[in-house]
């Protein structure tokens, strides 16, 4: 049977007290970490709002604020993000699968110097990118397209990212070469290898990469305030700045559009769970 210890020692505790103090020390911890979310759940299905109080339950439940978050096209900037977040994610699992691929299986002159650009674009705040991002977005080079104003402005330059490569690699890397060589004895070609063998065995790997992307895309601020000009292409990040500032809008407008904005973080994280969490944990059981 395996047994798991706490940092806090805990579980060698036995006898009434300390089950006490183990049931206090939990409860503590779980409404540190869970209390704003409560907070924010609650507040957003409330009809009077007090910023200072903390409830976990409605004060007078009511589903008006997100019937007006309706009314300030919260529901629009809410599909943006989702057109932006899944067709980007797509783009960015699909690139960082072939390029693990090729860093892990195939050996080339440079690859050193790759991986090292890779890490160096992980380093750089988008801040500092932002000006130069700009000016490629507005000028495609080769195909001198422009590219703002689109969505596929937002969603190509979310498409390579060097924590998901570098992510993939290292799991293809401990994927047995053996298994492509007896495949490609029994006949199997290069790209029936890569789809039937080794990516159903980096499973947990593209449940991290797709936790971690998805967050990523999701709460992208600079990117949409550079490419979006007019309002109808926001995604609910930068609505909520406006929002924010917009004396018209209530409180609970603005509670409902974060809350929003928050559930597909927790909805994507609970459909990938098993495979995150085999991702994270499969390199402490090799060896």
């Amino acid at each position: 049977m395996m047994r798991f210890d706490s940092a806090l020692g805990l579980e060698a505790r036995r006898g009434p007290v300390a089950t006490a103090v183990k049931v206090i020390v939990y409860t503590g911890m779980v409404l540190v970490f869970t209390g704003p979310l409560i907070g924010l759940l609650v507040s957003a299905f409330s009809r009077t709002l007090d910023p200072t109080s903390f409830s976990l339950w409605p004060d007078g439940f009511t589903l008006d604020n997100f019937i007006e978050a309706a009314d300030k096209n919260v529901y629009g900037y809410l599909l943006n993000s989702f057109v932006v977040v899944g067709f980007g994610l797509l783009l960015q699992m699909l690139v960082s699968v072939f390029a693990a691929y090729s860093l892990s299986r195939k050996k080339f002159r440079g690859m050193a110097v790759v991986m090292l650009i890779m890490l160096a674009t992980m380093m750089l705040p988008e801040e500092i990118i932002a000006i130069p991002l700009s000016l490629v977005l507005a000028d495609l080079p080769l195909l001198h397209a422009d590219l703002i104003g689109t969505y596929a402005g937002m969603i190509l330059p979310v498409g390579a990212w060097g924590f998901s490569i570098l992510v993939m690699t290292e799991f293809m890397k401990e994927v047995p070469v053996e298994l492509e060589e007896a495949a490609r004895i029994d006949g199997a070609g290069e790209l029936r290898t890569f789809f039937t063998i080794i990516l159903p065995l980096c499973r947990p790997a593209l449940g991290v990469i797709g936790v971690f992307g998805f967050t990523m895309i999701w709460d992208q601020y600079l990117l949409p305030l550079i490419v979006a000009p007019e309002p109808g292409m926001w995604t609910l990040p930068i609505a909520l700045r406006s929002l924010r500032s917009d004396d018209e809008v209530g409180l609970g407008v603005l509670l409902a559009a974060s809350l929003l904005a928050l559930l597909p973080s927790i909805i994507a994280f609970l459909a990938f769970q098993r495979q995150f969490m085999r991702g994270l944990t499969s390199g402490a059981v090799k060896g």
